[in-house]
């Protein structure tokens, strides 16, 4: 007995060496599957990286928020030095309850595929998420596509950092889709160049689609020259949501602040944005023509007994027939879904007033945009009279507030710079209130 004892163990064994675990025994990845989030990190980070069998496991460092502190002042800068030996993962509770977690942080250390999985894994439990961010964490273009797909299942998250994680294939626009919640976006420090800012571009607007939600989109210390320039110029055209821009320290030239002066003020649309315009106004004819088709039975049933009224006198049925069409008008007001058009964003491609000059349709320009940063570019003179004339353009209402262009490649002294600093200060809205 002992000895066929001893057979069967050694049969398990040499069975446990090829698949690596027993018969019975659960593998991890189906226990990670199973896990229930409680919402507290401390507890679920831990957890779940045990669950996937990792031995350095980065520990959790929780600290209430302080309530004086702004998202800008809480940005990390190229020049503060991480502890690469230390891997911490950082959580901002709104309160004294684990479960308030607001802000998750990794600082300068490497996310791999684990470690995302895992953050994936707990986000849709933290109910109080309202900011990301991961310096220099080596994020790769699979991981920022799995992280935009969870996006939508965290209901408070506005708020992303990608500071310092080179994305070979430059995803960064998946996080400002048409869909996207997000209203604050942070890509300093990318090494975005060109392409990346096409897709960003192209992510803010198009002629069909533009992003409704973002609001603070920051591309600073990046590699976009005058070709990036000039598409994210094209995504400002139909954009009406982005109210601030930081494109400072790149590689822009005075072909690309041509292109971003322009959209400031009044625009010539282009042959095919032309096509696309026309055929949005045929369809909404073709829509108030059918809203009028369907109403029109209505018209014509309360004219008829309007006649039979006034032929037979006052009579009681008639009051009756008065009361229900009273009545429906004022059911309508109350029912969202009648009152959906009312409410209904309209394209900037159909903008007002439009004006046909010398053969071209021109629309008005930007005006959500408040403020514009260029400082430290590849600037010259040459393009400061374009935007002098874009800004005085604007007139009144919503318009640019304020415009950066300090360390370019002009004077302080260039008159055209003077003139745009001087109408700068007359616009901000703090200067102006002290005066």
């Amino acid at each position: 007995m002992p000895k066929e004892k001893t057979d069967g163990t050694n049969a398990e064994d040499e069975a446990s060496k090829h698949t690596g675990r027993t018969p019975n025994e659960v593998l991890p990845d189906q226990k990670f599957d199973e896990y229930q989030c409680s919402g507290k990190v401390e507890i679920d980070f831990p957890g779940l990286c045990a669950l996937l069998d990792m031995k350095d496991i980065p520990t959790v460092s929780t600290k209430q928020a302080a309530s004086s502190t702004t998202e800008t002042e809480e940005e990390y800068t190229a020049s503060a030095a991480p502890n690469w030996s230390k891997a911490c993962l950082q959580v901002e509770l709104e309160n004294e309850d684990p479960l308030s977690a607001k802000k998750l942080t990794v600082f300068g250390w490497k996310v791999d595929e684990q470690i995302a999985r895992v953050l994936l894994k707990m986000f849709p439990s933290l109910d109080k998420l309202q900011s990301l961010q991961f310096w220099q964490a080596g994020l790769t273009d699979q991981m920022v596509t799995s992280l935009m797909n969870t996006v939508s299942l965290c209901s408070n998250l506005r708020v992303v950092t990608l500071e310092g994680n080179h994305l070979p294939e430059q995803s960064y626009h998946l996080l400002l889709s048409e869909d996207s919640v997000l209203t604050h976006l942070y890509l300093r420090n990318n090494r975005i160049g060109d392409k990346g800012a096409h897709l960003i571009g192209s992510a803010l607007s198009t002629a069909r689609s533009a992003n409704k939600n973002l609001n603070f989109l920051n591309l600073a210390f990046n590699c976009i020259g005058d070709a990036g320039a000039t598409h994210i110029a094209q995504g400002l055209r139909f954009n009406r949501a982005l109210l601030m821009l930081s494109l400072c320290n790149n590689q822009i030239g005075d072909s690309g602040a041509a292109h971003l002066a322009a959209i400031l003020s009044e625009f010539a649309l282009t042959h095919e944005e032309v096509v696309e315009r026309r055929k949005m106004l045929l369809k909404r004819t073709q829509s108030s023509s059918s809203s009028v088709d369907s109403d029109q039975p209505l018209s014509v049933a309360t004219a008829s007994s309007s006649s039979l009224s006034v032929g037979k006198g006052r009579n009681k049925g008639k009051k009756k027939i008065t009361s229900k069409r009273d009545k429906k008008p004022a059911a309508n007001k109350e029912n969202p879904k009648s009152n959906k058009k009312s409410v209904e964003i309209v394209n900037p491609l159909l903008d007002e007033p439009v004006q046909y000059r010398d053969g071209e349709l021109f629309l008005p320009g930007n005006k959500a945009l408040a403020s514009l940063n260029l400082a430290g570019n590849r600037i010259t003179k040459k393009s400061l009279p374009l935007f002098l004339t874009s800004l005085e353009m604007q007139g009144e209402g919503r318009r640019l507030l304020r415009l950066c262009l300090q360390r370019n490649r002009f004077p302080s002294e260039c008159e055209y710079y003077v003139k745009i600093m001087e109408l700068m200060t007359l616009r901000d809205p703090l200067k102006k209130n002290s005066s």
